[in-house]
């Protein structure tokens, strides 16, 4: 199964994620409420996440962060003998996010969570929904996300993102065998 793997331009991003590591994210996008964000997201998954945008350009840089990450995470996900799916009802305080995602090879984000009018700690929350659709391609991946409950954008946001770690570390374990495989 692949483990870690790489996606990025030497000085404008570069991404590396290691599905056997421990949760350790360095993330550096210069936004700094989308650093926690993918931290959470790390912690989560039980990944290693490194991801470093050029800061002359942060926020034009998002969608390209997330594909990088996706594109880094797309061996792991695809792995033989990989899950290759994973769902998760995660809380943050108030909000209650569901997130279901397979490595389908089809990349499609499917949200009825409204961003577009949003905003938190100087994150364009529509910056997120770029970057979860990237992700997706980059990773090739079916992305559901579904809003539950919540009222405080913060709160929305971070119930997403520790979903999608669960859910992304769901994908990745191996499958059980059936009985009759011998296993």
């Amino acid at each position: 199964m692949a483990l870690t793997g790489y996606a990025g331009e030497e000085g404008r991003l570069q991404a590396r994620v290691d599905v056997n590591g421990t949760g350790r994210a360095t993330v550096e996008t210069g936004i700094p409420v989308l650093d926690h964000l993918l931290m959470l997201l790390a912690e989560y998954a039980s990944f290693d996440i490194a991801l470093e945008v050029a800061p002359e350009e942060p926020d034009a840089e998002v969608a390209a962060a997330g594909r990088a990450l996706g594109q880094a995470l797309s061996g792991a996900l695809q792995a033989e003998g990989a899950r290759g799916h994973g769902s998760a009802v995660v809380p943050a305080d108030e909000a209650l996010a569901h997130v279901a995602l397979e490595a389908s090879g089809r990349p499609l984000l499917v949200s009825n969570v409204d961003l577009s009018d949003m905003g938190v700690g100087g994150l364009a929350t529509d910056l997120v929904a770029r970057f979860l659709t990237q992700l997706a391609e980059g990773a090739g991946l079916t992305l559901h996300v579904r809003l539950i409950e919540g009222r405080d954008t913060q709160h929305v946001l971070e119930a997403i993102f520790k979903g999608l770690g669960v859910a992304l570390a769901q994908s990745c374990r191996p499958r059980r065998r059936k009985e009759s495989d011998g296993g």
